[in-house]
């Protein structure tokens, strides 16, 4: 991507669908809560990212998932990968040149501040308390985890990924 500045606020609706977006995918197939969703559909837009994977599209039409988005899907690209084909899906998007990098709450996995991430990135989220099925992660290149110091284990998912998101961001955009 050749733009390196935030996308100002005078944007003309009609031309922003063709501005150019940065290569992170985020995969959220696992996630199930529509809250979560909504809120990182409303992330990965802020940030002109490429695509929002979800499980099912229908999602987006429950209420809570539209009222955490604030309107963001309707101008982030989304698209659908159901549990069952996600395994495929996700070597599809390597034999394309993606690099699968994991969020994952175990501190053995590389702490975020020490990952470089590839600019093409696929981001996979884990579902709420059970994390990503290790068969997943043994697909993926990569797992990362976000260093925390207080008692509570892991942070929500929608949380841990724009934090992730962020660190993307600042490492090709900013």
């Amino acid at each position: 991507m050749t733009e390196r500045t935030p996308v100002q606020r005078s944007i003309n609706r009609a031309d922003y669908g063709n501005l150019p977006r940065h290569s992170l995918i985020v995969c959220a197939s696992l996630v199930q809560n529509p809250g979560n969703l909504g809120r990182l559909c409303r992330t990965v837009e802020a940030f002109r990212l490429k695509a929002l994977v979800l499980a099912d599209l229908e999602m987006t039409e429950n209420p809570a998932f539209r009222n955490s988005a604030a309107s963001s899907h309707h101008w982030q690209p989304l698209w659908e990968c159901s549990l069952d084909a996600l395994p495929d899906w996700l070597s599809q998007q390597q034999q394309v040149g993606y690099t699968l990098v994991a969020m994952n709450a175990n501190p053995a996995t590389i702490p975020l501040p020490q990952f470089t991430f590839p600019l093409q990135t696929v981001l996979l989220l884990g579902q709420e308390l059970t994390g990503i099925p290790s068969d997943l992660l043994r697909q993926c290149n990569a797992c990362v985890t976000i260093p925390q110091f207080g008692l509570v284990e892991s942070l929500n998912v929608q949380t841990a990924g724009s934090i992730a998101i962020y660190e993307y961001m600042r490492q090709h955009a900013f």
